[in-house]
């Protein structure tokens, strides 16, 4: 009976080793959409703050000003 243990064992921690690897697969895609999206609100953030500057910077050089 005791060697019928060891080899389940043995049997599961492949499996368990497949489940952590796809755990750990989709926690980080998971963390990479989050980044993206983050990234992405920040550089239209620093887009909108770019575009207000180019036009504070032209209404400085409008010769009728």
């Amino acid at each position: 009976m005791d060697s019928m243990g060891m080899f389940s064992f043995f049997a599961i921690i492949p499996i368990l080793f497949y489940l952590l690897i796809l755990g750990f697969g989709i926690y980080f895609i998971i963390r990479i959409i989050r980044f993206m999206n983050e990234k992405t609100k920040l550089d239209q953030e620093r887009n909108e703050k770019l575009d207000l500057l180019i036009k504070v910077i032209r209404i400085g050089k409008d010769p009728s000003n």
